[in-house]
């Protein structure tokens, strides 16, 4: 079994059912889902570029990419409609629980000057985003082979009612906030 996994029944849930008041352990909010996004610039229509990015995500989730298509046509941004903006993948289960404990100790340690996820970060539902101007923070992805860097974002969805319990789940299990 995961740590991470282990960790929330085992501490998480007990401290937020006496936290909380929760009656049942089913009742105890948790990670839903965990998204990560690359945006592409509509000036950038490199090809290799695009690979490279389908190949980075790839190899950091460990699960293909989706390509986002645009909605509707933007003329200022020179978008159209069903034109590629961008890839998303989409982690549940174990890779979820998985790509969690890579992020909290590999890969947030290795950004350089972090001094802790700022807490206006989380929304009013508790759910976290975080933005990483650098894919080489990821222990998968090669420095020396990487011709241009891209940044990406990450949402990580809890099925948490209020900012404060979503907050407290995830300092439970162990994301690093700065302290006020």
């Amino acid at each position: 079994m995961n740590e991470l996994i282990k960790k929330y029944k085992e501490v998480v849930v007990p401290q937020m059912k006496e936290k909380f008041g929760y009656k049942n352990d089913l009742a105890v909010p948790r990670i839903e889902k965990v998204t990560l996004n690359v945006g592409i610039s509509s000036s950038n229509k490199d090809t290799q570029f695009i690979k490279a990015i389908e190949e980075s995500l790839t190899s950091i989730t460990g699960q293909r990419p989706v390509k986002t298509l645009a909605k509707k046509s933007i003329s200022s941004f020179k978008i159209r409609q069903g034109m590629v903006v961008g890839y998303k993948v989409t982690l549940r289960g174990k890779k979820m629980y998985d790509f969690i404990y890579k992020l909290i100790n590999i890969a947030l340690p290795r950004v350089r000057d972090f001094w802790g996820i700022s807490l206006k970060s989380v929304d009013k539902q508790g759910n976290l985003t975080l933005g990483f101007k650098e894919n080489i923070v990821f222990p998968e992805i090669n420095p020396s082979k990487v011709e241009k860097f891209h940044g990406l974002e990450v949402t990580i969805t809890t099925s948490a009612k209020t900012r404060e319990e979503g907050l407290t789940l995830l300092k439970l299990l162990g994301f690093p906030f700065k302290e006020k």
